[in-house]
């Protein structure tokens, strides 16, 4: 029949190119191997986008746990210990071994004790401090951004004022005023003047959004400011947010241990930072004793690198330029290996 189109036969020389190139041809699992992409459980399919790649980011979540286990160590870890944290436990300066698991200070106080009473202590005000000073800068951002005006030069104003504020010199003045600056003290002041800069970001990018066709036309709709403010303005910052908390903790835990080292905390007091005061007032390195000192500064240490690890981990989410730039060095490698032109990229 005329309507029926009868396909060209292929040669014999065809059809051996076509199974040689079938042959050559990886498998689906290879080249997802090959370029690093790793399948994702069926479980992140219900969670929010956003939520399950940061799921299946291995920095992130090797943040998170580390995080998690410090938390548990200081929250349980008393538990685990017969030992008053203030009070002596032993003889002075006691290596580690099975009865002082971490050994014992100079005034013989159990080391492994302090430390996970002085976690408590520490996290709260780093976390608080943080969370603190993230959640102030969200709002004041926003509020500038957002509303402009007279609102945004009265607000710019403090911005300002805050940033040229400094908050360890602060302290030190209202450590001499009180004498012992407490770690609530540092933690309030902390927060009161760590929100300078999340706010200065945050207001940037809410006016490059306030200008968006989404929030044109939930205006146009008569939605409520604050709908508009929490619907569709605050989720586009929370990357932000969080990039504002990940640093306010880092940054208030350092500034914690720090004052408190050189003297301005209270010395009463059972933190990291006080851990290693009294480390180098009863000279525990010349004396040998490093188990009084790398215990308070491990745990510093490890907690700031868990935060960046989940600071790297929101970025590559919310930076696609970082995460474009990656998969494409995938691809051109990918490309040379299977004898291809990457010129195209």
């Amino acid at each position: 029949m005329s309507d029926i189109i009868q396909a060209k036969p292929f040669s014999l020389t065809e059809a051996l190119d076509r199974e040689a190139m079938a042959s050559m041809a990886p498998s689906q699992a290879e080249l997802m191997e090959e370029l690093r992409v790793k399948p994702k459980p069926g479980w992140t399919s219900r969670l929010p986008p956003s939520l399950a790649a940061f799921v299946t980011n291995p920095k992130g979540m090797a943040g998170v746990v580390i995080l998690l286990a410090l938390v548990l160590f200081s929250v349980f870890g008393p538990m685990m210990s017969d030992y008053n944290p203030n009070r002596r436990a032993g003889k002075p300066h006691v290596a580690p071994g099975y009865e002082h698991v971490l050994g014992t200070t100079r005034m013989g106080k159990d080391v492994f004790t302090q430390l996970a009473y002085g976690g408590r202590i520490s996290l709260t005000v780093g976390f608080g401090a943080g969370i603190a000073a993230a959640l102030i800068g969200l709002a004041i951002g926003i509020s500038a951004g957002y509303f402009g005006g007279r609102v945004d030069d009265v607000l710019t104003f403090f911005v300002n004022v805050i940033l040229v504020l400094p908050g360890l010199p602060l302290i030190i003045v209202i450590a001499t005023l009180v004498e012992q600056a407490s770690p609530l003290v540092i933690g309030v002041v902390l927060a009161l003047t760590g929100w300078g800069w999340p706010a200065r970001t945050i207001r940037t990018q809410t006016l490059t959004l306030r200008t968006r066709e989404f929030v044109l036309s939930a205006e146009l709709m008569g939605e409520r400011k604050w709908r508009i403010v929490l619907k569709e303005i605050f989720p586009n910052m929370l990357s932000f947010f969080v990039g504002g908390l990940v640093l306010g903790t880092i940054a208030a835990i350092l500034a914690e241990a720090a004052l408190e080292f050189i003297g301005l905390g209270d010395p009463n007091a059972v933190t990291w930072g006080t851990m290693l005061f009294w480390a180098q007032s009863n000279m525990a390195l010349q004396s040998g004793a490093w188990w009084e000192i790398w215990p308070p500064a491990f745990a510093i240490m490890v907690t700031g690198a868990a935060l960046v690890l989940v600071n790297f981990a929101v970025d590559e989410i919310t930076n696609p330029q970082l995460k474009a730039g990656r998969k494409i060095s995938l691809i051109r490698k990918f490309l040379k290996r299977r004898g291809r032109s990457a010129d195209v990229f």
